[in-house]
């Protein structure tokens, strides 16, 4: 283990740490930052939590979570050693006076150890019932006096609606400077999310050509092959929108039409973003049906296995009225975007697994070709996929070998892993990097959460208001419901299929001038 003296020591506090969050994602990220980059030589990781669970209990948990998460793979035992001695356990009750005074002890007696003061570092892995209370009793212990040095971390959801979400955020700020809330979205610290702005603003081949002038459509998806597992009962009071649409979908879309930085400050980036939201075009109540469409998934068949419906899910009651699908066409008013539809879908139990933006050209304005070179005609396009593959595809018009004049369109693909050789680190780890640099650049700011509210609350209002009387709406193993394609009412506008980025993919073996949904998949 390699560590730095140069670091500022680090005191790591997992409210709800025994829990599967921290099992799966924050040790593994966590312990893959310690192996990848180099670590402060004083250090703590301090897991408070309910359960009566020993320290050596504890650690041989979070063990196996690692070994079995970790990006690196199965961990040596001296190397898992050299971290766990770090970890400690403080079992305590959330709502209790006397945890946080013990918690306080604990730092002060660390950092009276290491002879230096410490970055304490406050992560609330626990239900979003205790995101308002955990804040009042560190704030009431004096742990969020340090402005430098003390930090929260918030998981989503952030509020169940705007009302909740600003109540929430008016609580954060009694306890905590808005400087030190990070409010995480795990979306965010995707490499392929964070090249969007490298691919858009280092490149001045494409920035020209980003606004309504050249630009037909936008398509972000984000489709899961998954049903909710073992999440029923958290899902079925949220469903798609909340859950997906008002954090991942519309970070993506700020990503996409934010105008250009002026530096790589995080409120500077943060700005725009908020710039975008608030510039989204509001959709009127009585108009929500032609803007938005939600869906459920009933039973069906992926890769030769039958599924069950949403209804028969662990925890999902049998007549449940929550939308696993949810899409909408959004637009952007203001000088760059106006006009331009913004589709955005998301749903489980998908075709498969894709997450991808779609950034369809115009149409050049005159054809120049005979009509029978030009038959299997499509705009330029530009694919950016997030997951499973990783990179990028542009796709234009190319001349057939031959005598004759025949164009077909052709792709042009990069692909991280191919081109770097060197898996991507995990968005847990990016992001839980930046807390401890105190960067706030990929993080949610409260103004930010509040607007992406405002824009789906008529949605929510009225399909709260409007039980839906067609649901399940798409069998499983489909990309949605017929409804979805209804959105797109503007003439050659399509959901795509999502592309595929390895080596061995060819669009030449998918239909011609089609390589996007048909009406029903």
């Amino acid at each position: 283990m390699k560590v730095d003296d140069r670091l500022e020591p680090n005191v790591f506090v997992i409210f709800g740490g025994a829990g599967d969050l921290t099992w799966r994602k924050l040790m593994p990220a966590l312990f893959d930052l310690y192996r990848s980059q180099s670590i402060p030589a004083h250090f703590s990781i301090v897991v408070v939590d309910r359960v009566d669970l020993g320290e050596e209990a504890l650690r041989k948990r979070l063990h196996e979570g690692v070994n079995e998460f970790s990006r690196g793979g199965t961990v040596a035992a001296k190397e898992w050693n050299d971290v766990a001695k770090h970890i400690r356990y403080l079992q305590g009750d959330f709502k209790s006076h006397a945890t946080y005074t013990e918690l306080n002890r604990l730092c002060e007696e660390l950092e009276t150890e290491w002879g230096s003061k410490a970055q304490r570092i406050f992560y609330m892995a626990t239900p979003p019932f205790l995101f308002g209370e955990i804040p009042t009793f560190l704030n009431y212990a004096g742990l969020s006096a340090d402005r430098e040095r003390s930090r929260l971390v918030v998981e989503k959801p952030i509020g169940y609606d705007l009302a909740s979400a600003m109540a929430l955020n008016r609580t954060l700020a009694s306890s905590f400077d808005e400087t030190q809330i990070f409010r995480i979205d795990h979306y965010l610290g995707k490499e392929t999310v964070q090249n969007i702005l490298a691919f858009r603003f280092a490149n001045p081949l494409f920035e020209p050509i980003w606004n309504r002038r050249y630009v037909d459509y936008v398509t972000i998806t984000v489709a899961e092959e998954v049903g909710v597992e073992h999440r029923g009962g958290y899902y079925d009071g949220a469903g798609a929108l909340r859950d997906m649409v008002q954090n991942h979908l519309l970070q993506l879309l700020c990503l996409v039409a934010m105008e250009p930085m002026v530096s790589f400050d995080a409120d500077e980036i943060r700005n725009k973003k908020v710039d975008v939201l608030h510039a989204v075009r509001p959709i009127a109540p009585e108009a929500v049906h032609e803007f938005a469409v939600r869906g459920q998934y009933g039973k069906g068949w992926n890769g030769g296995k039958e599924l069950c419906g949403y209804r028969e899910e662990d925890g999902v009651p049998p007549d449940s009225q929550t939308e696993t699908y949810a899409a909408l066409r959004l637009f952007v008013d203001n000088w760059r975007w106006q006009d331009v539809p913004f589709y955005l879908r998301t749903g489980k139990r998908m075709t498969r697994q894709a997450s991808e933006i779609g950034i369809q050209f115009r149409a050049v304005p005159h054809r120049s070709f005979p009509a029978e070179a030009t038959l299997d005609w499509q705009p330029s396009r530009i694919v950016m996929s997030i997951q499973p593959d990783e990179g990028i595809m542009l796709r234009f018009q190319a001349k057939l070998p031959g005598a004759k004049l025949l164009l077909r369109p052709v792709d042009m693909r990069f692909n991280y892993s191919e081109s770097f050789k060197t898996p991507s680190p995990e968005a847990y780890e990016t992001l839980l990097w930046d807390v401890v640099n105190n960067d706030a650049t990929l993080f949610m700011r409260a103004d930010q959460v509040e607007a992406a509210w405002r824009i789906l609350m008529p949605v929510l209002d009225v399909w709260k208001a409007i039980p839906p009387s067609d649901f399940p709406n798409y069998a499983s193993g489909t990309w949605g419901p017929d409804a979805a394609q209804g959105l797109l009412t503007h003439p050659g506008h399509r959901w795509p299929l999502p592309v595929e980025l390895h080596s061995g993919a060819d669009s030449r073996l998918m239909p011609p001038g089609d390589r996007a949904e048909s009406p029903r998949p």
